[in-house]
């Protein structure tokens, strides 16, 4: 694929994978990207997985037809986009290794060498000129690692983002990027907002045209909508009004408050109702829905005089990803000692901006007269 026409994708995708980073469900797979730049001096930006080597290598020699590549740039240590280092020194074994200092530290960690002999530190604001092509890069710590840096290419105006920007998924699959970007977002980079905050205040200097990520698709219109995206998904900000309900039910009660308060809010005006059934769905999504809406309600049983595992499981997922400036609400079961509530709040009460519905449905067992009216009084607050 030619990216512009000095730059060609030379990237793979991986329909084998079942779990990105042992975690995360990626039933369209996974894309592993990598460019050429083709000038007076060749860069290659990024290796692949392991696993794809062979298939990498052949289409890095493909776009390079009799040349040998000068540089190799490495954005990110992670494995899937770092693993085929040595692979490529052997083939090309007069190629220089640009990467941040930490990087090289990690290859040492990695591969037993920091390759030593041909290996170029990229600096802040240090410049590598291809010929037309000057590459200037910029550290981008904590997106998602310490040693990741990005790389701005002023002839074509390229930027390459390195996992930020990134989605889950192959390139030839079709579907909407919003979806699986965020729940890779707030999955994977979710916790480091001020530091991609960061970033954004860099790149909005430069004059941007294409956006070049490690995962997903080369992007290369409507730039400002990738952008403000992720503005708001690292600010912590509302994407979408509305309200997600995230529950968790023994014998099918809890579930039906969770339901009968999403029916509520549906009648009283609430512009979207999600509702997330914590131990059914992908906690990825459920996740990403949290982040997305700006108010949630957790229902959940009192178990062992704490709360359900998944629900306990949930909010770590949040607190551990920066979860901040929500309104929450709490739906809690109990047939003796109801405790759900209470627990909840302490594990949320860590988290920053945090507003807590005034109304606690409180469940003995089954919904009652009670309970339904307190169900009525929490969804006017939710909507208010």
């Amino acid at each position: 694929m030619t990216v512009t026409n000095d730059i060609i994708y030379v990237g793979v995708n991986d329909r084998n994978i079942d779990l990105f980073e042992g975690m995360y469900k990626v039933p369209n797979g996974m894309a592993y990207n990598s460019y050429v730049i083709l000038d007076e001096k060749i860069a290659v930006m990024d290796t692949v997985d392991a696993a794809f080597g062979d298939e990498w290598l052949e289409n890095v020699s493909s776009a390079l037809g009799s040349r040998s590549p000068d540089y190799l740039v490495i954005h990110h240590m992670e494995p899937d986009h770092s693993a085929n280092i040595g692979r490529f020194i052997e083939r090309y074994p007069n190629a220089v290794i640009v990467a941040g200092a930490k990087a090289f530290a990690m290859m040492k960690n990695f591969f037993g060498t920091d390759y030593a002999n041909r290996k170029l530190v990229a600096e802040e604001g240090g410049t590598l000129s291809l010929g037309k092509h000057t590459l200037t890069f910029m550290a981008a710590p904590m997106v998602h690692w310490p040693e990741v840096i990005v790389t701005y290419d002023s002839a074509d105006k390229v930027l390459f983002t390195a996992d930020a920007f990134g989605k889950f998924g192959t390139l030839d699959t079709d579907e909407d990027w919003a979806c699986e970007a965020r729940r890779y977002y707030f999955g994977i980079v979710g916790k480091y907002g001020a530091q991609v905050q960061a970033l954004l205040k860099k790149v909005e200097k430069l004059d941007v045209s294409i956006i070049c990520p490690l995962h997903g698709p080369v992007l290369s219109e409507n730039l400002g909508y990738y952008v403000d995206l992720y503005k708001t998904w690292s600010a912590y900000g509302v994407e979408t009004e509305g309200v997600v309900i995230a529950y968790t039910s023994v014998y099918g009660n809890t579930k039906k408050a969770a339901e009968t308060l999403a029916e509520l809010l549906k009648s009283k005006g609430c512009p979207k109702v999600a509702v997330n059934d914590l131990a059914r769905c992908d906690m990825a999504e459920a996740v990403e829905d949290a982040f997305r809406y700006g108010r949630i309600v957790l229902a959940t049983t009192t178990y062992n005089a704490d709360m359900f595992p998944f629900m306990r499981e949930f909010i770590a997922e949040l607190a551990e990803r920066n979860f901040q400036k929500k309104k929450v609400g709490f739906i809690e079961n109990g047939s003796w000692a109801p405790l759900a509530a209470k627990k909840m709040r302490e594990m949320l009460e860590k988290c920053k901006d945090i507003e807590f519905a005034e109304t606690v449905v409180k469940i003995n067992s089954a919904l009652n007269a009670d309970s339904t009216a307190q169900l009525e009084a929490l969804a006017c607050e939710m909507v208010k």
